[in-house]
């Protein structure tokens, strides 16, 4: 008798930042609202915490005073995009928080 486990990757991006709370949070909300229209996610904020999810994907975006950390979770379909995925989203979170912010 076999057993199947669905794999699950996990994707975490830490970037620094020198934004005010405001800020950080319109960088944020850029960030989501980019995310709700491309990829059909639904978004929701609780404090500074964004959960966001749609099928196949979940995670969350957690603003700190001098750091964004966004952590997502790719279910067993997404695993092999994982690389680009994550490539993309350092690029975001570093345009978005970054120096030239």
């Amino acid at each position: 008798m076999s057993e199947r486990h669905d794999e699950v990757t996990g994707i975490s991006v830490r970037q620094s930042h020198r934004l005010s709370p405001d800020n950080a949070i319109a960088a944020a909300r850029k960030i989501a609202d980019r995310m709700v229209a491309e990829y059909d996610m639904t978004a929701e904020w609780d404090g500074n915490t964004l959960h966001f999810k749609r099928s196949g994907v979940s995670g969350t975006l957690v603003l700190h005073e001098k750091e964004a950390q966004l952590d997502l979770t790719l279910g067993a379909l997404l695993t092999l995009f994982a690389a680009s995925i994550e490539e993309k989203i350092v690029q975001q979170m570093s345009k978005v928080f970054g120096e030239k912010a």
